[in-house]
């Protein structure tokens, strides 16, 4: 199984690709605060705009 990308430790399958339930609501915390980002462009009010 692969490494935890938290912390390292080995992953469980009830948490994948996590080890812990801890690890796996750190990494939700990282994305809902902003800390990773999709690469690209911001997409704006208008773009959605455009797409109807």
């Amino acid at each position: 199984m692969a490494k935890c990308p938290i912390c390292g430790k080995p992953g469980i399958k009830a948490y994948r690709p996590f080890c812990s339930r801890r690890c796996a609501d750190l990494d939700l915390a990282h994305w809902l605060r902003g800390d990773y980002v999709i690469p690209g462009e911001r997409a704006t009010p208008e773009d959605d705009d455009q797409k109807e």
